[in-house]
């Protein structure tokens, strides 16, 4: 057995790959802790370094003797934190189940702009991309539509705090717990609030950030508008119902951005 205790990256040669860490290991499945920027699944069919591509070549030997790689809840690019991944195609099987059955109990811990009015919140609100229904420069962008699918999240303030920024200095740490598992849930829900995620170059304060984004890259401007090159999203628990739960703490670019504070309440 693997040890969980350090970071690995399955790609050696490479050393500015981003590590993830082993939280947990069996014969069927792994569970690993992703670091933000490091892609989930390939979308493009090049070389870049994938969290799939890692974990093939770490289960190599299980791959060759009748396994597989099948990464059961995919997160996005810059969101950190907890994937479950199944090592056989039973597991794959069961796990999928759970996930349709919505027998998989997920949290997300998000840093948001200012101070909900609410402790705790439930948006009920179907999301549909936004391109389908009227015009939008990002193809990926999800909305808020009447004819989308369903869509449930409940969050939590888990605290508020002041930050001195050159952009605002309120913000505050919101558990979020997805019912359903629509892209860009949580972000799109979380922004019809009122309280859009840190960082977050598509819901965050004017999506042309995003364009800007993609032809400049990261620029000091950008940083003094969005105060965080990825957005501040991070999968915390996972928890299959009457069975596993595996944790992860905040990463160390989110855990400053909150510790680093003035007040706390």
């Amino acid at each position: 057995m693997r040890s969980s205790t350090e970071p690995i990256t399955s790609v050696s040669k490479q050393t500015s790959a981003p590590r993830f860490k082993i939280i947990d290991e069996t014969g069927d499945y792994i569970v690993v802790d992703k670091p933000a920027f490091l892609l989930t699944h390939p979308t493009k069919p090049d070389q870049r370094i994938t969290l799939w591509k890692q974990l093939r070549e770490l289960l190599a030997f299980e791959i060759a003797n009748g396994g597989q790689v099948s990464i059961v809840n995919r997160l996005d690019r810059e969101t950190s934190g907890l994937v479950l991944v199944a090592k056989t195609s039973a597991a794959a099987r069961r796990f999928g189940l759970l996930m349709q059955e919505q027998r998989v109990h997920k949290e997300y811990l998000a840093i948001v702009w200012g101070w909900p009015d609410w402790e705790t919140k439930t948006v009920d609100a179907p999301l549909d991309r936004q391109g389908k229904h009227r015009q939008s420069a990002i193809w990926l962008k999800q909305t808020i539509h009447p004819k989308g699918a369903e869509a449930i999240t409940e969050f939590r303030v888990e605290r508020r705090f002041e930050k001195s920024t050159s952009t605002g200095n309120r913000f505050a740490l919101i558990r979020s717990t997805p019912k359903t598992g629509r892209t860009h849930q949580i972000r799109v829900h979380l922004a019809s609030l009122g309280h859009p995620i840190v960082g977050d170059k598509i819901y965050g304060p004017n999506e042309k950030l995003y364009l800007e984004f993609i032809e400049t890259g990261w620029t000091p401007k950008l940083e003094r508008q969005l105060l965080l090159p990825r957005h501040a999203l991070h999968s915390a628990k996972l928890a299959i119902e009457n069975g596993k739960e595996w944790t992860a703490e905040l990463p160390s670019d989110l855990a400053q951005f909150v510790c680093d504070c003035d007040y706390f309440s």
